[in-house]
């Protein structure tokens, strides 16, 4: 099978986790999923705009980042990732709770399944938007891990955040943060079977 084509199909599988994850265990409980939504949740707070429309601007925005530094085919693909987990959880969603009868599970269940989809998607040269554009930045240009670069992004957001949402929900994200960085970072490092591509983010230094 073409490596192209295996690729894209880890991308999809990344991006079906990652939607899994997010709405079968962390969005019932009202648990954010990483520091874009943290963002959205400042920006309808401080200047009154939908959450909606504001999730969109800072996505919109991150990603005109991408293309700037990243090329348009890392672009194309996330893209393509964004669009596969927000379809699944618009679906998944429908279906009706699926959550244990234990919160602690849930949340592990949840970070666990997350962390290894953008895992994933980090691995096949993609990203699933939000804050792990930025975090990528940083951590190529300077050689840093990008799950602990997302961690203490998402930490400092997650911070703000605590002014405008319940504190119990702050400490619940930033433990699932914990967890999927981690899982994170143990893909990412991973020896990779040869028809899986990695290090594709192309950094152009202006």
């Amino acid at each position: 099978m073409p490596k192209v084509v295996i690729t894209y199909i880890c991308i999809v599988f990344g991006a079906f986790l990652q939607g899994l994850g997010m709405s079968l265990f962390l969005f019932p409980h009202n648990i954010p999923s990483g520091g874009a939504a943290g963002l959205a949740i400042l920006m309808n707070h401080w200047v009154q705009l939908p959450l909606g429309l504001s999730l969109w601007i800072v996505n919109f925005s991150f990603l005109i980042l991408a293309l700037k530094y990243f090329g348009f085919s890392w672009t194309v693909k996330t893209m393509i990732a964004v669009t596969i987990t927000s379809v699944t959880v618009s679906y998944v969603s429908t279906l009706g709770s699926f959550l244990t009868p234990f919160f602690w599970l849930d949340l592990l269940c949840g970070a666990v399944i997350f962390g290894v989809g953008v895992g994933l998607l980090i691995r096949s040269g993609s990203s699933s938007g939000g804050m792990v554009i930025p975090t990528l930045m940083i951590a190529k240009y300077n050689d840093w891990s990008p799950g602990k670069v997302m961690l203490w992004m998402n930490f400092f957001i997650f911070l703000l955040t605590a002014s405008v949402i319940d504190i119990r929900i702050v400490f619940y994200a930033i433990l699932c943060q914990t967890v999927s960085t981690n899982i994170i970072d143990f893909i990412y490092h991973l020896r990779a079977p040869t028809f899986i591509t990695t290090n594709q983010l192309g950094w152009r230094k202006k």
